[in-house]
């Protein structure tokens, strides 16, 4: 922690071997949060460059005491990921939602046998509004009031694009492990 605040100090007057050791240190979290929230290498890398020149700019505005580096500048990733889906995303804002379904139990184990790689592709996959939200409620834990007001989508829809991106990841989920216990049963069978 000291290191960091040495780091910081020293990026926040603009030294270039801090902002390159910030860089080198964190650049593996800053572009997996933006792989999760993009379809595309070149829209993650855009996201990333975007992002980073935020936490260089506002480098004055982090304060130790509240938190860690690592936390503050996952927040503008996320915060610049998601600023960058919206100027293309347009939300379907369907209010007569089936909330029963969109409140059903979730197995959450099912995810916990995925690497952060295999996790990130399949997060990948799903359509923007379901990937929004998914990473906004499932990882960063925003609640759906707090995902409503910053997509601009109501409460209901939030709930409804969980459940969806939900259910797609299960049964994308189901398939690769059928497709594994087929692989498994041609190799023993040969």
């Amino acid at each position: 922690m000291t290191e960091d605040r040495t780091i910081i100090s020293q990026a926040r007057n603009g030294n270039p071997r801090a902002q390159q050791k910030l860089y080198s240190t964190y650049k593996g979290l800053w572009y997996s949060i933006c792989l999760r929230y993009m379809n595309e290498r070149d829209d993650a890398l855009d996201s990333l460059q975007n992002g980073m020149v935020k936490i260089y700019s506002n480098l004055n505005q982090f304060d130790d005491t509240k938190g860690s580096f690592k936390s503050w500048s996952a927040k503008i990733m996320v915060n610049e990921c998601i600023m960058y889906q919206r100027k293309y995303w347009k939300p379907q804002h369907k209010d007569n939602v089936d909330l029963e379904l969109v409140d059903s139990p979730f197995e959450s184990d099912v995810f916990s046998s995925l690497g952060v790689k295999e996790l990130t592709k399949m997060i990948q996959t799903l359509p923007v509004g379901y990937k929004l939200v998914f990473n906004m409620y499932a990882i960063e834990g925003y609640s759906h009031k707090e995902i409503s007001d910053k997509l601009g989508v109501s409460v209901g829809t939030s709930k409804s694009q969980l459940f969806k991106a939900k259910k797609l990841l299960q049964n994308k989920l189901k398939a690769q492990d059928n497709i594994d216990q087929v692989m498994y049963s041609q190799h023993i069978s040969q």
